[in-house]
């Protein structure tokens, strides 16, 4: 092999490692430059818990908050307003705010009397989205915790008690061009302990 060659080879490994290096090292550098800092997006120990309340302070505040993961996706403001029209339609028994924010399917479940009987005592708070999932063009799965106080008559029949911590999926779609909150998908049984 000529000398040429062999000089050309030994300074060509050398040149495609630090060019590599300085694309990896600038692409890294972008991506910190970009990513939103994690003081704005909230972290997991300022989200509301309701296990450090008194019981005359549950279920906590009703405001819904995010979590940092929520918050990054695109829908994040979408789902967190339809979710606090939702809480505020159960807390302030309204249910015709409550009906502007479910599907038609979920409507038809149950008749106004049946839902004002379902929620005539309920109080919703410490409400979190902790993730949002795409799972088609126009449909989301939304992981939410949230604390319920309620008359223990109508509590589940498997939990009879008034403070009920909940952590369920619920189905969101957009019907008529807006976000809607749909049934809990069949054979899902959301968890929910005592407080």
């Amino acid at each position: 092999m000529p000398a040429t060659s062999t000089t050309r080879l030994r300074w060509l490994v050398p040149a495609l490692i630090v060019v590599l290096s300085l694309t990896v090292g600038g692409g890294l550098l972008a991506r910190e430059l970009y990513r939103q800092p994690v003081e704005e997006l909230g972290t997991a120990d300022e989200l509301p818990t309701s296990s450090s309340l008194a019981p005359e302070q549950q279920p906590g505040d009703p405001t819904v908050k995010l979590s940092a993961d929520a918050v990054l996706h695109p829908h994040d403001e979408d789902v967190r307003d339809l979710l606090q029209n939702f809480f505020d339609a159960i807390n302030h028994r309204n249910f015709e705010q409550w009906r502007d924010t479910v599907t038609r399917e979920r409507l038809q479940s149950r008749t106004q009397s049946q839902w004002e009987r379902e929620y005539e005592t309920t109080r919703d708070g410490s409400i979190v989205v902790h993730r949002i999932e795409a799972v088609g063009p126009s449909a989301l799965h939304v992981l939410v915790t949230f604390t319920s106080t309620q008359n223990v008559k109508y509590a589940p029949p498997e939990l009879p008690e008034g403070c009920i911590r909940w952590r369920l999926v619920l189905p969101v779609v957009q019907e008529s061009g807006r976000w809607r909150v749909d049934q809990v998908l069949p054979g899902t049984t959301p968890e929910h302990e005592k407080c």
